[in-house]
């Protein structure tokens, strides 16, 4: 048949819901991430902690294995707070990690070969755009921060029972809360460095570099300036800050409550703020 008597009618198959549309994205996304080996790797080393930490908890309530490996009760850390604590703080740093991996492969691609048209030229918004790509950091790393974490809040709660958990319920809110506060904040800032740095690598080096040299600059304006401001422009210390409100620690920070949630609030728009002026359907040349 000749290409002029072919009509051209409508799509008539099966549509996708407008409000899962951004799974299609995420989809996409995995099957391109997962490509790496190295990956896969890093995904189950991140295992290896939470899983020291649940034979930590088993050991703590078997007193025959202590006995046989000769150890004493008191030779292990208490599982509270402060447990928890230390479990965040080291999956942060692997969620950190992962991040550099992962996000700059997001949004740059899509910017670098011009597809960025062809996604929103479609029934697909910007936020659409957005959250699909987002969802794939909120995804894995949610696998490595506060899912293991839950897993060893029921692993204690099964040895102890109700009688550790009704006093200790507040300690499942923070290993939720916590860790997706993380999450939240790596991912805005992995999308707008991708959307921004069209270069895989140098996205990558420049959210390990805004982690680990802000703090060595926080660090040198402190003993400089001898002041504690310094600490606003570290992202480990602001989020320390938190984490340990929410799990009633100990430990002595060098902001307040009100000044680290500020800091991420302002992470935050600046973030969004990027990624809005880089996710349009078209590019003006100068």
């Amino acid at each position: 048949m000749a290409v002029y008597k072919q009509t051209y009618k409508d799509y008539g198959g099966r549509r996708t819901a407008s409000w899962s549309r951004f799974l299609i994205l995420m989809r996409y996304s995995y099957a391109r991430v997962f490509q790496s080996r190295f990956l896969v790797l890093f995904l189950a080393l991140c295992f290896f902690y939470p899983l020291g930490c649940a034979t930590m908890i088993y050991l703590s309530h078997n007193s025959p294995v202590l006995a046989m490996l000769r150890l004493q009760p008191d030779a292990l850390p208490p599982i509270d707070g402060s447990f928890f604590y230390e479990f965040c703080v080291v999956q942060g740093v692997l969620a950190l990690l992962l991040t550099a991996f992962v996000g700059p492969s997001l949004i740059a691609p899509d910017l670098a070969n011009g597809g960025l048209a062809l996604y929103l030229s479609r029934p697909f918004s910007r936020t659409e755009y957005v959250a699909g790509k987002m969802a794939v950091l909120l995804v894995l790393l949610s696998l490595i921060t506060w899912v293991p974490g839950l897993l060893l809040y029921a692993i204690q709660a099964s040895c102890t029972g109700w009688t550790w958990i009704k006093p200790n319920l507040w300690l499942a809110r923070s290993l939720v809360l916590g860790p997706l506060i993380w999450i939240g904040v790596l991912s805005l800032i992995a999308l707008a460095l991708s959307a921004w740095v069209k270069w895989r690598i140098a996205a990558g080096a420049c959210i390990l570099g805004l982690h680990f040299v802000g703090a060595g600059f926080a660090q040198a304006i402190n003993e400089i300036l001898r002041t504690r401001k310094g600490s606003l422009i570290n992202s480990s210390e602001v989020i320390h800050t938190i984490w340990a409100s929410l799990f009633d620690t100990s430990r002595s920070t060098d902001l307040s409550v009100t000044q680290a949630w500020i800091v991420l609030g302002v992470t935050c728009l600046l973030s969004l703020g990027l990624l809005a002026r880089r996710i349009r359907g078209f590019e003006v040349i100068k």
